[in-house]
């Protein structure tokens, strides 16, 4: 894949992070960086369609983390989207930014793992677990750190100010030796391309959608001034359990069958509405007591917080296992690991006219690895 560009194509940081020191610096710590971490990232806010006009430019939107990168004097600091440490993590990041990026230097972008030609989030958060391991694996699966903004230019330069098109043209340069884990990501103003993104690139990849930026803004660290649009799919998963109860779920548990045709855990739903909850409970029955008073149910009681796929990991949660026979339609975007849907996915309606077979296989086990829905 080739990532040119087109030019016609736990706590939060700070938003007040972002004071220029004052104090004139020394001599030998002239090129230290002047914007002061921890510094919040410029967000982008949701939209449900690409937004066109002119003086706009497109962007992929990275399935990573999130990561603004300090270039000190002594050495790099990698910072969380959330403000969070991510230096010690990142060995091999690191070491490509010290050795090919200048003093003073801040940059904004996604740190990701590509796996047989696509994102792998999974191995991401395999960095915050590997313990002594870490080295080995940056080794094995290293990380890519896939730039999209500068902040502060060399010695120090704080260029907030700056309109993106220029900071874009001073990234670019700099940019221009570095080695292959430090990319550029794409960008454009070409709509054929960005159709070109969202067609081929969500599944094949990795991407999530595309993020909308106008060339003459500046970067407002802490505010939503860009628009993001998430990839979505329709589709159908079976439904192994609720929270609340039966007879009052608030958020649904869902799951698909793997090859061996064990039925496997595979995300969770936004809340549900009123209506919605009322015509799913309708449905929903305990599972069954085939022997000895054991309840027949494949997922462990509490579901273990690893499941979720976050990075800072929640408590393990508390469920009301059902009978897995009710089919669901539901909205997800495109963002999976350990074959679930990263992010939390939206209920429509129960598929009364569909078998639990119908519904297709656990991520990634078939041809489509999300699937498409039935009729």
């Amino acid at each position: 894949m080739t990532w040119g560009t087109n030019d016609e194509t736990r706590s939060r940081p700070a938003r007040a992070e972002l004071e220029v020191s004052s104090a004139r610096p020394r001599a030998s710590a002239a090129a230290a960086p002047v914007l002061r971490r921890p510094v919040a990232p410029m967000l982008a806010a949701p939209v449900d369609a690409v937004p066109e006009g002119p003086g706009l430019v497109h962007e992929p939107k990275w399935d990573g983390w999130r990561a603004i990168a300090f270039r000190e004097t002594d050495g790099v600091y990698l910072q969380s989207r959330a403000g969070r440490n991510l230096t010690t993590y990142f060995p091999d990041i690191t070491r490509a930014i010290r050795t090919a990026i200048p003093p003073g230097v801040v940059l904004d972008g996604e740190l990701i793992v590509w796996e047989r030609g696509r994102t792998n989030f999974a191995q991401l958060q395999r960095r915050v677990t590997a313990g002594r391991t870490l080295l080995r694996l940056a080794r094995e699966c290293p990380a890519h750190y896939v730039l999209f903004d500068l902040l502060a230019d060399a010695g120090g330069q704080v260029i907030l100010d700056l309109p993106l098109s220029q900071r874009r043209v001073r990234l670019e340069q700099l940019l221009a030796d570095a080695p292959a884990q430090l990319t550029l990501t794409p960008q454009t103003a070409d709509m054929r391309q960005v159709s070109d993104w969202l067609l081929h690139w969500t599944v094949a990849a990795g991407i999530e959608g595309v993020v909308s930026k106008r060339l003459g803004g500046r970067y407002e660290p802490g505010r939503r001034g860009w628009s993001k649009f998430r990839t979505r799919i329709v589709t159908d998963a079976i439904v192994g359990g609720v929270t609340g109860s039966i007879r009052s779920p608030e958020t649904v548990l869902l799951g698909r069958f793997d090859r061996r045709g064990r039925l496997r855990y595979t995300g969770r739903t936004h809340p549900l509405t009123t209506i919605q909850a009322v015509e799913l409970a309708a449905l929903l029955a305990p599972p069954r007591l085939p022997r000895r008073g054991v309840v027949a149910h494949p997922w462990p009681q509490p579901l273990p917080a690893s499941w979720s796929g976050q990075l800072d990991q929640p408590e393990p949660l508390r469920y009301v296992q059902v009978e897995p026979t009710v089919v669901a339609e539901i909205d997800a975007d495109v963002a999976f690991e350990h074959q679930r849907w990263r992010h939390r996915v939206r209920y429509a309606r129960a598929r009364t006219d569909m078998s639990v077979y119908d519904v297709p296989l656990l991520l990634g086990e078939g041809e489509d690895p999300f699937g498409t829905p039935s009729g």
